[in-house]
């Protein structure tokens, strides 16, 4: 399970550190793919291989699947931490998420989301004024 929110650097290779409490749980490898709101999604493997069959079901005959699946699956690579913990992070996603040298790391339970910094201000304020409404809108999802 990844919580919690960390800023991290990218070294001048595009390395990312991943968080410690986070290591375990990728030591078989990592995923990362374009994240929907333009950052990075990073998917241990068991999860990923979750996601990707949900993606595959989709119907092949509608548009928005055919687009959400290149969205998931042509910038994705599955990647190993290296013995310092650090992922190679491909700059092409790197530019999908406007990532330079700071990465805010965030943990959403199952996965985990690369930010930049900037993107990451303008979710966290939104989160901030809007947590109420959106929170009124999914309870009736429960």
């Amino acid at each position: 399970m990844f919580l919690g929110r960390h800023a991290h650097n990218l070294d001048d290779k595009g390395r990312l550190a991943i968080p410690s409490r986070f290591r375990e749980s990728l030591r078989d490898g990592v995923v990362l793919t374009r994240g929907i709101d333009r950052c990075i999604a990073a998917y241990p493997l068991a999860a990923w291989d979750v996601l990707a069959a949900q993606v595959n079901g989709l119907p092949m005959t509608d548009p928005d699947a055919r687009q959400f699946r290149r969205m998931v699956f042509a910038e994705a690579v599955d990647l190993k931490l290296d013995g310092q913990g650090r992922v190679l992070v491909p700059a092409s996603l790197r530019h999908h998420a406007g990532i330079d040298r700071e990465a805010i790391v965030v943990g959403v339970h199952a996965s985990i989301e690369i930010w930049s910094p900037a993107r990451w201000g303008a979710v966290d304020a939104a989160l901030a004024t809007d947590g109420d409404e959106i929170a009124a809108r999914l309870a009736q999802m429960l």
